[in-house]
């Protein structure tokens, strides 16, 4: 099972996935404001690599990072979690849920079930 990523992390992580490779200072301004000192994000990249989120490089005598995990296998992970630990486990239970509070519209619905047939061929 994949590590949950802290709130800071997973803004750090969206910056890569957007970037693809990139340094340290190139993902800064891609974070939420209040934005973090360079040395704060530069730990939480060294915690990301050690967690296997990301990997180094080494280009010149600076480092270059770029996603080992994907936004799409993190995305997957991190929905299955979130089903699991309020829908018990059931996509269903979770679409009624969103369809009862107007979160997803009709529209939006015919579009899944479109998605649905599409992936059962």
């Amino acid at each position: 099972m994949m590590m949950k990523l802290a709130k800071r992390e997973e803004q750090i992580m969206q910056a890569f996935w957007s970037l693809g490779s990139a340094f340290i200072r190139d993902v800064i301004p891609h974070l939420p404001e209040p934005r973090p000192h360079y040395n704060s994000v530069a730990t939480m990249v060294k915690i990301l690599e050690e967690k296997g989120f990301l990997e180094r490089e080494t280009v010149g005598n600076m480092h270059s990072y770029k996603p080992l995990v994907s936004r799409e296998v993190y995305q997957d992970q991190a929905a299955s979690d979130f089903i699991g630990q309020y829908f018990d486990n059931s996509y269903s239970k979770m679409l009624a849920h969103f369809a009862k509070s107007n979160k997803v519209s009709e529209e939006e619905l015919k579009d899944i079930l479109k998605l649905i047939k599409a992936n059962q061929k």
